[in-house]
């Protein structure tokens, strides 16, 4: 669709209003309601914020920023049809906004795209269906210790569940599973892979859509990492190939290897694991998320989340698996990672990877809940202040990403964890009141 179609889309859809969107770093989605009779002077022009109301690193003295939205991206609520959704990339002074996550991301897939690569990629988004309150799973029955693929439980939730699905087939997203996961309450939906771009907006749009159509049936939809301390956190694992220009042809896929890799595939996994610690501050990117994937076991019996740099073929007790010949599955990545900051770290950290020709670590065919302390491997970052720590010592993924970007992102995701360590909580008084 042609920048100039916004408003031919209105009309022939019967749009009245769009939201014009961009992900800050924080990973909040921010928008203006605009009158379908003025879009195509936004489409042009894009619409006005002021950065500093949002989550960027930016000043009130700064001017005005301007969204332009992409038509590519457009999407009718499905819901609220009358309504559609488009993401926008950031400008100012006729710049583009480097920090903001879209440009990080679309920066990476220009810098593929220079050497003959398209990256292609499909999220898992997990999320719990909760009270409003958020004290509890919305459903009471759902109990079982091993509550993963019930039946029953699903079911009882078959309205919120088959009204999402139902969106994204009309969408044309081919989704073609939906199940309970591992904890009470937890559900999971994928849908087709696409380009990282597409599928990075999708990511963002299934977001709001499933908390604005779990909001319709009076219950609350969390991707929160670890939203209850005894239950498997929300994890969005990212399964990714790297595939030639003309999109047709796997680079990834080698039938004569024992798990149908091909070099590049070994040289982009080495580069992902190399700068993992690093990765951590943009796929785990909040204080919570470091109480999944460095959980205690749950009443499951398995968190279901890495806590080394390891990876295998078939098993999902590491950071990395390869499900299937061609493509990796990333099983780092939280329920609270930014839709295109997730894609960006990992394109920008194989490309490095596949540009040194590296070799992965040795293939661990282990249990690492199990035997894992029989290994010596390389921990994920305990703290979200050491993966920040982590991410700001890697000077060659940092200037992949941009020295804007990565400048702002470290500075902003220190002043949450200076504002997290400045909070007093319930169990520094119940531990230490009476010293």
């Amino acid at each position: 669709m042609a920048a100039g179609e916004l408003g031919a889309f209105a009309k022939k859809n019967g749009v009245k209003y769009f939201l014009i969107n961009f992900t800050d770093l924080k990973g909040v989605q921010r928008s203006k309601l605009v009158p379908a009779q003025a879009i195509d002077g936004m489409a042009k022009d894009g619409a006005g914020f002021a950065g500093f109301a949002t989550h960027l690193v930016m000043t009130p003295a700064d001017p005005d920023m301007f969204a332009v939205p992409d038509p590519a991206s457009v999407i009718q609520l499905p819901w609220k049809p009358e309504v559609a959704w488009v993401a926008s990339d950031l400008y100012m002074a006729g710049a583009p906004v480097e920090q903001a996550p879209r440009w990080v991301l679309k920066r990476q897939i220009e810098a593929a795209a220079t050497q003959g690569y398209v990256m292609k990629s499909g999220v898992e988004a997990e999320y719990h269906l909760i009270a409003e309150d958020g004290s509890d799973v919305s459903d009471p029955r759902d109990t079982d210790p091993k509550p993963c693929y019930d039946q029953s439980a699903v079911m009882r939730r078959y309205e919120v569940i088959s009204e999402i699905c139902d969106a994204m087939i009309s969408l044309g997203w081919g989704p073609y599973q939906n199940d309970h996961e591992d904890a009470n309450g937890q559900f999971e939906m994928n849908w087709d892979y696409a380009d990282a771009l597409v599928t990075a907006d999708r990511h963002a749009f299934f977001k709001f859509m499933v908390k604005s159509i779990a909001e319709s049936h009076g219950l609350r939809a969390t991707f929160m990492p670890k939203p209850f301390s005894h239950l498997t956190g929300n994890g969005c694992h990212c399964h990714v190939s790297v595939w030639d220009k003309t999109g047709k042809k796997n680079l990834f896929d080698d039938k004569k290897d024992e798990l149908g890799l091909s070099p590049m595939a070994y040289h982009f996994l080495a580069g992902v694991l190399a700068h993992a610690p690093a990765i951590a501050a943009l796929t785990n990117p909040t204080v919570n998320s470091y109480k999944r994937i460095n959980a205690p076991v749950t009443a499951s019996g398995a968190t279901w989340a890495p806590n080394t740099i390891t990876w295998a073929g078939n098993n999902r007790t590491h950071m990395v698996r390869v499900p299937e010949e061609g493509r990796f599955e990333f099983r780092l990545a939280d329920g609270a990672a930014n839709p295109y900051l997730l894609q960006a770290g990992f394109l920008a950290a194989g490309l490095m990877g596949v540009a040194g020709k590296k070799d992965p670590p040795k293939r661990l065919d282990i249990d690492m809940y199990a035997e894992g302390h029989k290994v010596r491997a390389k921990k994920l970052p305990l703290y979200l202040i050491d993966a920040i720590r982590a991410f700001a010592a890697d000077k060659k993924l940092t200037a992949a990403l941009g020295a804007e970007f990565s400048e702002a992102y470290i500075q902003h995701k220190t002043a949450e964890w200076d504002s997290y360590s400045r909070a007093l909580t319930e169990w520094e008084r119940a531990s230490t009141l009476d010293c």
